[in-house]
């Protein structure tokens, strides 16, 4: 089971994906990633590989203004579409059904917080930062929260923008910034 944790929406439980092939983020993990980083009210937020949604969903409740989520999965994407439900709260998000890369190569929209949490070892860490940080996708003092297995380390090249990194029994979190203008 996977609740809200804080905010407007506060122990409102959510669905999670049938099967196996989604990773929910447990709400320990989720607790930590929002307790590190509390700044949601009136920010653009982007849920990328959102999942259940929850990362997205709990900023919401935390007063994001906008929230994108992008899924390929079609699991994923039924369970996303119950849990906006279950929180009313279609009218500030919206879920696009493409996959990770080709939304993020045509995205013309740029956000104040980006969630990456991808499947664990499959190497789309680092392409996906890149990406979002050569397509500057995250506005000026914005933050991309990354949850990565430990296995799957950043790329050198990454870790100047990182600015803070914890690690839990099987994974890691990471916090990354930049300044568009010297990117």
């Amino acid at each position: 089971m996977i609740r809200i944790i804080a905010g407007n929406h506060k122990k409102r439980k959510l669905q999670s994906v049938p099967g196996r092939s989604t990773r929910p983020t447990s709400d320990f993990n989720r607790e930590m990633i929002f307790g590190t980083y509390q700044e949601f009210e009136g920010k653009k937020v982007l849920d990328l590989f959102a999942g259940t949604g929850a990362f997205g969903l709990e900023a919401i409740s935390r007063g994001a203004l906008w929230v994108d989520f992008v899924e390929f999965a079609n699991a994923a994407i039924s369970t996303i579409l119950t849990n906006i439900s279950i929180l009313g709260c279609g009218d500030i998000c919206h879920l696009y059904r493409k996959r990770v890369e080709a939304f993020l190569k045509d995205c013309e929209s740029s956000y104040d917080i980006i969630f990456l949490d991808p499947p664990y070892d499959k190497n789309l860490i680092n392409p996906t930062l890149r990406t979002i940080l050569e397509r500057k996708l995250l506005n000026p003092g914005g933050v991309v929260m990354v949850e990565h297995s430990r296995k799957e380390k950043l790329a050198e090249d990454l870790l100047p923008f990182v600015i803070k990194q914890k690690e839990g029994k099987t994974c890691c979190f990471s916090w990354l910034t930049y300044d568009p203008d010297t990117f």
